[in-house]
């Protein structure tokens, strides 16, 4: 059985990932997505939604609609419950069959109909007359209470879209836009013949292949699957057993990845808190030894990085956050934190390129747990900033 250091473990998370290593810039977002299998989607938006900041922290500063059309434009993708709402290669509508089998089986999800086969026939109806609608074009999402108050026809279009009746083809101005999957998925695709079985091997596989190297619990977590589903297929998934020093449990790695050791640059970029190299939060302690929490749903007094802290990576490790926001052209550092002097160029320049990719033409900095650091860190940003000039 092939032994992997830590180190080891590390860089081939990373170059699965897509962070080292030139950037593919050919096959661009949709190269990303395919190699990822999922990218999260998130209401929070602060330099950029969740889902953009994925591919520019792989590609660099891709403009942004040039990432919202490489998603949706055509039949390269479509929107699915994988790691949460995720965006998803088309390519993997059929593995999914699974998942909407389960929920045909419950009979419902999160909310129950008062005549499923009215209100369903009546969103179909619509859709095949009038083509791909939001929710509010269907005649509304909530009854006027609450925002889990569904209206019957969200309550419709939304358990039609579970099973697999009504695709997800693209977000406008953050709402879903549905159409029937027979126009939206391609003839090729447009099947549920895959056994469960079939489709959770090759969703683990893919999980593998997207992650380098992983636990049965990273495994199961990257498409919320179940640690005995995973089980259930892991011997037939191709991917083979490893040991890595200080896991501490059994761990299956990608064999293309053991293949060919990873080269090239790293990335220096500020992370997505909801980026698939540290959306796992145990994984991301595990490998890089750095612990992070979303805090933007905790009370403000009692944040210690901020409400959207974004993760610094930099030469192959995590150094630090920063909270970022955005005060007209200017990107604002509300919150930072470094490991060390090492840290201050990576972060100066981190900012920087989000600045500019996000429109901005000037940093900020508000506060930073260590003085010593912040003065450095202003320090580094006005060299910057002179150079740039």
């Amino acid at each position: 059985m092939t032994t992997l250091s830590r180190d080891e473990a590390r860089r081939l998370a990373l170059r699965a990932q897509g962070l080292v290593g030139a950037p593919d810039r050919r096959a661009g977002v949709r190269g990303v997505l395919r190699q990822l299998g999922a990218v999260q989607l998130d209401t929070i938006s602060v330099l950029a939604r969740s889902h953009e900041l994925v591919p520019y922290a792989r590609l660099g500063p891709v403009g942004r609609e040039a990432v919202e059309s490489a998603y949706w434009s055509g039949t390269h993708s479509f929107e699915y419950w994988s790691h949460a709402a995720c965006i998803l290669p088309i390519e993997e509508w059929p593995h999914f069959a699974f998942r909407r089998r389960a929920y045909r089986a419950k009979g419902y999800r999160w909310h129950t109909m008062e005549d499923s086969d009215r209100s369903c026939a009546a969103v179909l109806a619509r859709l095949t007359a009038d083509g791909p609608l939001t929710t509010s074009e269907l005649g509304g999402g909530r009854k006027g209470g609450e925002w889990w108050d569904w209206s019957e026809t969200k309550i419709a279009v939304e358990w039609l879209l579970d099973t697999g009746r009504v695709v997800c083809t693209e977000r406008r101005g953050w709402k879903r836009v549905y159409d029937l999957a027979e126009r939206a998925v391609p003839d090729a695709l447009l099947h549920d013949d895959l056994d469960d079985a079939e489709c959770l091997r090759r969703l683990v596989a893919q999980a593998g292949a997207a992650l380098g190297v992983a636990t049965r619990a990273d495994l199961a977590d990257y498409h919320r699957l179940k640690g005995d589903q995973v089980d259930a297929v892991i011997e037939g998934s191709g991917l083979v057993p490893v040991e890595v020093e200080g896991w501490g449990r059994p761990a299956w790695a990608d064999p293309a990845a053991l293949a060919a050791p990873p080269r090239g640059r790293h990335r220096t970029t500020l992370l997505s808190p909801f980026d698939s190299l540290i959306w796992d939060r145990a994984r991301t302690e595990r490998i890089f030894g750095f612990t992070h929490r979303l805090e933007a749903y905790v009370p403000r007094p009692r944040r210690v990085h901020g409400y959207f802290a974004m993760p610094l990576l930099s030469g192959g490790r995590l150094l630090g956050r920063a909270d970022p926001a955005r005060e007209g052209t200017t990107l604002i550092a509300r919150q930072v934190s470094m490991q060390g002097p090492k840290a201050v160029r990576p972060m100066a320049q981190a900012l920087r390129e989000a600045a500019t990719w996000a429109g901005c033409d000037a940093v900020r900095l508000e506060r930073c747990d260590d003085a010593e650091l912040a003065a450095a860190l202003r320090a580094e940003l006005t060299h910057m900033s002179e150079k740039s000039d």
